[in-house]
């Protein structure tokens, strides 16, 4: 049953993350690590994030076939992820094989040839979307890879101007070019093309410094950056730069900085993507759902906002793999800073 009211829906990939567990060693002769599978991908933690911190929240996504699929839908579902848009695909489920830096950032090796996830059709988008949508979030692989990229273009312009267009280009450069790339028909200029279309039509775009590195390598003034972004079209742009302060960027004003919380971090998979769940929660809850209310939106309220952003995309920080917090949890934490 669809809640009352906007809905925001997240388009995008369902991704099997295997994460290492280091305290189990890799066998005597360290040829046979340990790893977990976790639900992960950018569309599934966005979703995730925004269900538990009780958004009315759609996840538009193919799942695949093989036996951890079950295990992608129960995980939104627990959420509470309203999974009547999936579709059944016939394809196979995308595996990302996860290492962790000593900063505990991410590192990704990718097996996707042939995934569920980039074959959308119009009629499959068509008949997946609610009867009210608030906002709907695009980005990440699915965005910028065909067939379903162009897809999911078509909707990002038949939407436009009705409900709210996030995008987060969430660049996975082993994908977006080089022979990776290259077999799934991607290179720098189609990727890039796709997201300057994508990001022409966005109402808000979250980007971040490893994605401008590849995006624009030559780019060495993140404020330069956020200002330049604001003027691509979005009526607001949030560049994040790890737990360096983020950059909020509006069309006309000037650039704001938010410092991030301090925390103790276990890793930062799914840090972004609960960033961006945090924020699409709060517009939503605030009835920001056009551009315009966007645009009219106070600094004082947009900081609040990107505040309890940050907060989440913390606290999911402090926890192994994309695990973003309840609403009860992001309640305690705030009362505590």
């Amino acid at each position: 049953m669809q809640p009352a009211g906007p809905i925001l829906c997240v388009l995008g990939e369902l991704v099997v993350d295997l994460l290492p567990v280091p305290e189990t060693g890799a066998g005597p002769e360290g040829t046979a690590p340990h790893y977990v599978a976790r639900p992960g991908g950018n569309a599934l933690n966005v979703a995730v994030a925004a269900g538990r911190l009780g958004a009315p929240v759609r996840l538009l996504a193919r799942l695949g076939t093989g036996p951890l699929a079950g295990h992608l839908r129960r995980h939104a579902e627990l959420s509470g992820v309203d999974t009547a848009a999936f579709v059944e695909a016939a394809e196979p489920v995308s595996v990302a094989v996860v290492g962790l830096g000593g900063d505990g950032s991410p590192d990704y090796g990718f097996h996707v040839l042939g995934a569920a996830d980039w074959q959308w059709t119009d009629d499959e988008l068509a008949r997946a979307l609610p009867g009210s949508v608030g906002a709907l979030h695009v980005g990440s692989i699915s965005s910028w890879t065909e067939p379903g990229s162009g897809a999911i273009a078509r909707l990002v312009e038949r939407l436009s101007g009705e409900a709210l267009i996030s995008v987060d280009p969430n660049i996975r450069p082993m994908l977006a070019e080089g022979p990776v790339g290259g077999s799934l028909g991607n290179d720098r200029p189609s990727v890039t093309r796709r997201l300057d279309e994508l990001v022409s039509r966005a109402d808000l775009v979250k980007v971040s410094a490893e994605d401008l590195a590849w995006l624009e390598p030559e780019t060495t003034d993140l404020d330069d950056a956020a200002h330049r972004w604001a003027q691509r079209g979005p009526a607001l742009v949030v560049l994040t730069d790890g737990g360096a302060p983020l950059r909020i960027a509006r069309p006309g004003r000037p650039v704001l900085h938010r410092e991030s919380p301090r925390v103790d971090v276990v890793d930062t998979v799914g840090a972004g993507d609960s960033l961006a769940a945090g924020l699409l929660t709060g517009l939503l809850a605030t009835g920001t759902t056009t551009r315009r209310s966007l645009a009219e939106l106070p600094d004082e309220e947009l900081l609040a906002l990107v505040d309890d952003a940050a907060l989440v995309a913390a606290l999911n920080c402090t926890r192994v793999g994309a695990d973003p917090p309840t609403r009860d949890e992001l309640a305690a934490a705030r009362d505590r800073r």
